[in-house]
């Protein structure tokens, strides 16, 4: 039989792996050696309610609430994420700030997470590339100057490695380990620099990605009228709006352009003389 820690029981009680009636073997410390190290078992055969209503953890008793979510549908959500950097080069660019969003399949939102600037040297905020002042591109150096965000990037005490365990413990709560795909758009610039610099966030989520800026490409050489449509963007390259605003325009593809595709798709059947039931 499988022994367990006390704690350990506890936990399983509360993500439902215990069933009700169901015996279980606790290893507990020696009562009357502090410096012994064997343990002796103890059976337990309280029920889950038992289990989850004498624990004093709220962590635990708010890990048992969410028992009765599907697990497919908690592995159908997306993880939304927005760095700004100093710039796109791998090899020399910092991330200083990000943001991320759990989403349902639905693209509802259903947790915002940490929204964090994260400090980098002045040396390295000084030497942003003239490219990107000048090509204004994603993470470039005149908006984010605009925007306040160099300052702030300057007087934030937040680093890397704490970014990565706050981002790390967000997702963790709210999705299943290496199931849920990274979102966003453009969001293969970011996951590059996420691969690099915060490789255990990376490596809970799925390796595939859902990125938005594909959608946007087709639907503006497949449905060009539909496309004139999409909701406009301020354009702020502040991590937490581009987010929201990604989110908002994946839901006006979803509502415009696959539905037309999916009444054409029918109606070829029906020319066609299948049945759209079957």
């Amino acid at each position: 039989m499988q022994v367990y820690t006390r704690s350990s029981v506890l936990t399983l009680a509360a993500y439902g792996f215990l069933c009700k009636g169901k015996q279980a073997v606790v290893a507990v410390n020696h009562p009357h050696c502090s410096k012994c190290s064997s343990v002796q078992q103890k059976k337990v055969s309280r029920s889950i309610h038992q289990f989850t209503a004498t624990t004093t953890d709220p962590d635990i008793t708010s890990r048992s609430r969410r028992v009765c979510m599907s697990p497919s549908a908690m592995s159908q959500r997306m993880v939304w994420v927005d760095l700004e950097m100093t710039g796109l080069d791998i090899e020399k660019d910092h991330i200083i700030e990000m943001a991320c969003i759990i989403t349902d399949s639905d693209l509802n939102i259903l947790a915002e997470g940490p929204n964090l600037i994260i400090n980098q040297p002045d040396e390295l905020l000084e030497g942003m590339s003239e490219w990107c002042k000048e090509h204004h591109g994603k993470s470039c150096a005149v908006i984010v100057s605009q925007s306040g965000l160099t300052q702030a990037v300057r007087d934030s005490k937040i680093t890397l490695e704490q970014a990565e365990y706050e981002f790390l413990s967000f997702i963790r709560q709210h999705t299943p380990p290496g199931q849920c795909p990274l979102a966003g758009n453009s969001v293969h610039a970011d996951k590059r620099f996420l691969d690099k610099y915060m490789p255990q966030f990376m490596y809970h989520l799925h390796y595939r990605i859902i990125d938005v800026s594909t959608i946007k490409e087709l639907s503006r050489r497949w449905f060009p009228e539909e496309f004139k449509m999409v909701p406009h963007k301020k354009a702020t390259h502040r991590a937490l709006d581009d987010i929201q605003e990604s989110i908002i325009e994946l839901q006006y593809y979803r509502a415009n352009i696959f539905k037309a595709s999916a009444e054409e798709k029918k109606r070829k059947i029906v020319e066609n003389g299948g049945c759209t039931r079957c």
